[in-house]
């Protein structure tokens, strides 16, 4: 039986036991159903291998080939992957448009007695609904821009605020990437539409009755571009900022950013991309307060030379911020006492 998607929350709604993508696994790491397993019925190779025969030999020698491979992958999944699930185990298959190769793994599960159920039109009916929700459609509710310079703990406060019951959107968190130059994350960011599946995700569980809070950020975090529709409701928002000490946002760069602390060669590297917008000389000084471990005086100097004039620059085509809340503190307990602030300040919008 073929499920027609219609919405992205209709997908949990309907409370599969598991959603099974079965395309090669090239294609399920650039995107995928969130919460979706890959179990392919072609790898990558065997899917090229196969394409190939198709366009240079003949479409019947394709598909015998392709079938005698599915069957053998589909084996395999039933002795491993599959081997402990229940007779009324219930699951969702899709592949890349609902053809041959979900047919058919969803056939030999419906011949063991599963309940299983196919995504018409595979994942491109998915793909279609994220880009409707962050493409087509205005973001729907009020939003609140978390701003502040450089190493205001953002991203701390607004998992603070979370915690606290604010509704938030963390696009850093969803993007794998802390939002500046300095911001790569270990393992990188995910692709751009794997960056979507999960901020349409995020965004389909919101409430648009209640305040949403959105950090700060550029059109891009780290490589990833946001939808124009949140882009243009971030940039109309009102703001909320954090204003906090050069000193506390130095200490508090040092703690959030250890993994460059640990390792000078690359955060010397990484100033040294800032040359297009410094001198030589300048970048030479930081790189040279990064060899010899002045971490806290870089952060400041970056600071005040780099980051702070942008801001300032940025700042001043927007409105004032609603509220400025002044601290000279970016520790844990600095950091909850922000956090009250800003939930007491959120509650009364």
């Amino acid at each position: 039986m073929a499920l027609t998607l219609i919405s992205l929350s209709q997908i949990a709604a309907l409370g599969f036991d598991d959603i099974i993508d079965v395309r090669a696994p090239a294609e399920y790491a650039e995107d995928h159903i969130p919460g979706a397993i890959n179990l392919p019925v072609l790898d990558d190779a065997q899917r090229a291998e196969v394409g190939t025969i198709y366009k240079q030999d003949s479409p019947f020698r394709a598909r015998k080939v392709g079938a005698a491979l599915v069957a053998a992958n589909a084996a395999r999944h039933l002795q491993e992957a599959l081997a402990d699930k229940p007779g009324g185990w219930r699951p969702l298959v899709y592949c890349w448009r609902g053809g041959q190769r979900s047919g058919a793994f969803a056939s030999i599960l419906s011949q063991i007695g599963w309940r299983v159920e196919l995504v018409a039109g595979g994942y491109k009916t998915y793909r279609n609904l994220v880009v409707e929700a962050l493409y087509r459609q205005p973001l729907a509710g009020r939003v609140l821009v978390l701003d502040g310079n450089t190493g205001s703990a953002k991203t701390a406060v607004l998992a603070r605020l979370a915690a606290r019951g604010v509704q938030v959107l963390d696009l850093e968190g969803l993007a794998h990437h802390r939002g500046s130059l300095f911001g790569a994350m270990p393992g990188g960011q995910p692709s751009q539409k794997a960056f979507e599946s999960a901020l349409a995700a995020a965004i389909t569980i919101l409430d648009p009755e209640r305040v949403l809070v959105v950090e700060a950020e550029s059109s891009k975090v780290g490589e990833r571009r946001l939808p124009p529709e949140l882009w243009k409701a971030m940039q109309s928002a009102p703001r909320i900022a954090v204003a906090a000490t050069v000193t506390a946002r130095a200490q508090y760069l040092v703690r959030a950013y250890g993994d460059l602390i640990t390792d000078p060669a690359r955060l010397s590297d990484i100033i040294g991309r800032l040359k297009p917008a410094h001198s030589a000389e300048q970048i030479e000084v930081w790189q040279g307060m990064a060899t010899a471990g002045q971490f806290e005086a870089l952060a400041g100097d970056l600071m005040a030379r780099h980051y702070d004039p942008r801001y300032d620059k940025h700042r001043a085509r927007s409105a004032a911020p609603l509220v400025e809340l002044h601290t000279e503190c970016l520790n844990d307990a600095g950091l909850e006492a922000l956090a009250d602030q800003l939930a007491a300040q959120i509650a009364l919008l």
